[in-house]
């Protein structure tokens, strides 16, 4: 059974990063960004209140699909 202290660690852990944060953490234009997502190379933001204007990403995805580049990149098995 998940205790209080479960979820608060595991909240912990998820960070949305936003637009030009991803950006520095790529070193990608805004521009090109905004390209790979439009090609369906990276990952959509989400709305991060409904109705909202502000989208962001999960840390975890943005990290995932650097390394996942990188084993593409190398030939390894994704």
């Amino acid at each position: 059974m998940k205790t209080h202290h479960d979820t608060a660690a595991n909240a912990e852990q998820i960070q949305i990063v936003r637009h030009a944060h991803v950006c520095q953490k790529l070193k990608l234009s805004s521009a090109k960004l905004f390209d790979l997502v439009a090609q369906g190379i990276f990952p959509k933001p989400f709305q991060i209140v409904p109705g909202g204007r502000a989208v962001g990403w999960l840390e975890r995805d943005v990290d995932a699909w650097v390394l996942k580049r990188k084993a593409e990149s190398y030939g390894e098995s994704v």
